[in-house]
């Protein structure tokens, strides 16, 4: 019966040690979660891009900054992306999970170089990061 006791207590000890280091850990990834957190307002345009992803912060440190690219090319890479985009949030055959929503990009408005740049990066991200290839 001593054993027992003494057998069950260590397991609750072990048990107790690894439920903390879980709650540590949650608290990590909700940490790094607001850290990847991307949002980009304009109020006159009434646009806003925000951008839940893990790992994107660390993957924009990787990348060309802004000036490397024009924003024609940028702009056009991007109403590619969308259309595709959005056509697979259209089509039943593509995950609700990977395309949850359409994305509102209209080529007639000048969003400016910043929204173009994280967009297109964004892009580039998801198809990375979940295998997918948008072009």
């Amino acid at each position: 019966m001593k054993y027992l006791i003494f057998v069950l207590g260590i397991s609750l000890g072990i048990y107790s040690c690894n439920s903390g280091k879980a709650t540590m850990s949650s608290a990590e990834d909700m940490s790094e979660m607001k850290n990847d957190t991307i949002r980009i307002a304009n109020e006159e345009l009434e646009y806003e891009i925000i951008i839940l992803e893990q790992g994107f912060d660390r993957y924009m440190s990787t990348q060309p900054p802004e000036s490397y690219y024009s924003v024609t090319f940028l702009e056009r890479k991007n109403q590619f992306y969308v259309m595709e985009y959005n056509r697979r949030v259209q089509d039943i055959k593509y995950s609700r999970i990977l395309y949850p929503q359409t994305i509102e990009y209209n080529p007639n408005i000048r969003y400016g170089l910043e929204v173009n740049y994280l967009l297109y990066h964004y892009f580039q991200f998801f198809e990375t990061k979940y295998k997918q290839r948008l072009l």
